[in-house]
C-alpha cells in the first residue's frame, strides 16, 4: 500500500481526498496545517548570535597562513589555484570552494571600504 507523496515527493503535489471511502483518492476531506519546522530541518543554518561571535572572533584573529596565501593568490588572478590550495588544506572540493568564494567576499568587502 502506497501512500500519495511517499516516494519523495512534495506535499503540494499529493491527490486531494475525496471522502469516498475507496479508490486512488480516497478517506476524509480534510485541511493540511502548516507545522513549524522540526529542529533537524534547521541543521546547518547558523543563528543570529553564532553568526555575531563567529564574526567577532573572524575580525579580532584575522586570516590563518593558507587563508592569507589563498587571497593573495586571488589578488593575483590565479583562481584555480587559490581553489587547489584550500581543498588540499580543507580535504574537499565543495569545502575549497566555499572557502575560496568566502575569501572573495571578504576581499570585495575590504575593496569597498
Amino acid at each position: 500500500l502506497r501512500r500519495a507523496g511517499a516516494n519523495g515527493s512534495s506535499p503540494s503535489d499529493r491527490m486531494v481526498a475525496t471522502g469516498i471511502a475507496v479508490g486512488l483518492n480516497k478517506g476524509h476531506i480534510t485541511t493540511r496545517r502548516e507545522l513549524p519546522l522540526a529542529p533537524a530541518r534547521r541543521k546547518g543554518f547558523a543563528g543570529k548570535r553564532v553568526k555575531f561571535v563567529r564574526d567577532i572572533i573572524r575580525e579580532v584573529a584575522g586570516l590563518a597562513p593558507y587563508e592569507k596565501r589563498v587571497t593573495e593568490l586571488l589578488k593575483v588572478g590565479k583562481d584555480k589555484r587559490a581553489l587547489k590550495v584550500a581543498k588540499k588544506k580543507l580535504g574537499t572540493h565543495l569545502r575549497g570552494k566555499r572557502k575560496r568564494e568566502e575569501l572573495a567576499n571578504l576581499m570585495r568587502k575590504m575593496a569597498k571600504k
